[in-house]
């Protein structure tokens, strides 16, 4: 797979990011893949945090041979 087609797939997956005032910082969760979880102390660092959170998180499964979940898609309202 081509480093862009890459970039596209990690792109795809939600990433929650949300103010914690014990932490003082922007904590992020990424809901499909487990354990997936990241900060930043802005919340541009934090959305940085989580796309690399999210290459490393896939890629280290890959290497276990885990599966991937696939992104979620929205459905619309």
């Amino acid at each position: 797979m081509s480093d862009s087609n890459k970039q596209d797939q990690y792109d795809r997956y939600s990433m929650l990011i949300q103010w914690s005032d014990e932490d003082d910082a922007y904590i992020v969760t990424v809901p499909e893949l487990p354990g997936c979880v990241t900060h930043g102390a802005t919340y541009e660092e934090a959305l940085a945090h989580g796309r690399e959170a999210v290459e490393s998180w896939i890629e280290a499964n890959r290497a276990w041979g885990r599966p991937i979940p696939a992104p979620r898609t929205f459905a619309g309202v």
